[in-house]
């Protein structure tokens, strides 16, 4: 008879097993910033997550979990309290670098807490949010979050944001470094749970690398390296909500890039929106107004892009989005067509997040801008990645 399962031990203050439980690194400090976490529903169940534990040491602080806070009565108190103005701890355009210009008199602290793909779609669809005076910072040092690989280099954990944050607004960070205790403890017990238990579950693959090997890689990435064109297109798109959504105007093709791995070759065009350019177009593609609007032709474009592109390419692109845009326009496409995010799907068994997610979770080389705006980044990415998939199938050496 098998031997009874029996569920392991676990703390009911930090929600850690009782032989990782960080508890008793934990140091409660006071503030006079009222911090105020707004955690993911994915978020939550995430055992090496940080925002519990910010709120286990900050006794002047909420955590609540949820998407969608309109009509909250929490996210009302905490925007009403005249003497702590509410503020949005949330890089992008506006943003005050908090560390150089820290406001006057103390503020409640908005930290949106999850991946940056779920943080991105809790900030969009919260108006309220959005509204709110926005503050940044640039990190010292990098992430400790040796367990959890960021998407960037310049990336850290919540609890490492609140470091820095609440010491620039305090002013005294050496006293906040006290949150790093348990943190720091939780990635040890970590590390040297995966290192005697092998093969135990790291979240986004920090300790080996991503690797696909023999036939679970298409043979197309085999067979068809050298026709292989990576593609990234960007829009003007107009938000959900928005009148001109509402009156059912289409998002429109403003730029379009594409590079061929085989042989390093690029194209970029940026096309004059035909319609009214939406307010935060620019911001979101990384362009000008006015570079936008001093764009080419749309005829130009299609012409050019049929000169460069060839009926026995092989189209690449994560997701449908980019070429659904370009076929909308009139653009031509070759018949074959591979996207690379179902690829990603099929080989990891399972969702694989955003674009930058995936990409984090390779060993590969940081890929260079392509092109101008986000357009140009996000294209160095898929290329990469179409790479990686190329070489898995025995086309290229490792990089």
């Amino acid at each position: 008879m098998p031997e009874p399962f029996e569920p392991r031990a676990v703390c009911l203050r930090c929600r850690r097993p009782e032989s990782v439980c960080y508890c008793r690194h934990i140091t409660p400090l006071e503030t006079a910033t009222r911090v105020v976490l707004l955690q993911h529903p994915r978020e939550r169940d995430v055992a090496i997550g940080t925002a519990r534990m910010a709120s286990l040491c900050l006794p002047n602080s909420e955590l609540h979990v949820g998407v969608r806070w309109q009509g909250s009565s929490a996210l009302a108190r905490a925007l009403s309290d005249p003497s702590r103005p509410a503020a949005l701890l949330y890089p992008g355009p506006g943003a005050i670098d908090v560390v150089k210009e820290p406001p006057q008199g103390p503020i409640t602290l908005i930290v949106v807490d999850g991946t940056w793909w779920q943080t991105k779609k809790v900030v969009r669809e919260n108006p309220e949010l959005a509204a709110l005076p926005r503050y940044a910072f640039v990190p010292p040092a990098p992430s400790e979050y040796r367990i959890r690989r960021e998407p960037k280099e310049d990336y850290v954990s919540t609890i490492e944001a609140l470091v820095h944050v609440l010491g620039a607004l305090e002013g005294d960070e050496e006293r906040f470094k006290v949150l790093l205790t348990p943190f720091r403890a939780m990635i040890d017990s970590q590390i040297d749970h995966e290192s005697r238990l092998h093969g135990a579950r790291v979240r986004h693959a920090h300790m080996k690398e991503r690797t696909f090997r023999g036939p679970r890689v298409p043979s197309l990435f085999r067979e068809r390296a050298a026709d292989l064109v990576c593609v990234v297109g960007e829009a003007n798109a107009w938000p959900y909500g928005s009148a001109p959504r509402t009156a059912e105007i289409p998002d429109e093709l403003v730029q379009w890039v594409a590079c061929r791995p085989s042989t390093g070759e690029t194209f970029e065009a940026v096309v004059a929106p035909r319609a009214e350019l939406a307010p935060n177009t620019p911001a979101h593609v990384g362009l000008t107004a006015e570079r936008l609007r001093a764009g080419g032709t749309l005829p130009a474009f299609l012409e050019a892009w049929r000169a460069f592109v060839r009926d026995t390419d092989v189209v690449c692109s994560w997701g449908r989005y980019a070429t659904k845009l370009l076929v909308a326009t009139g653009g031509h496409l070759p018949k074959e067509r591979v996207d690379l995010r179902q690829v990603a799907r099929v080989l990891e068994s399972g969702k694989v997040g955003s674009l930058e997610e995936f990409y984090a979770g390779l060993a590969v080389p940081s890929s260079p801008s392509l092109a101008t705006g986000r357009g140009g980044v996000r294209l160095g990415m898929v290329t990469e990645i179409a790479r990686h998939f190329v070489r898995a199938a025995g086309m290229l050496p490792p990089p």
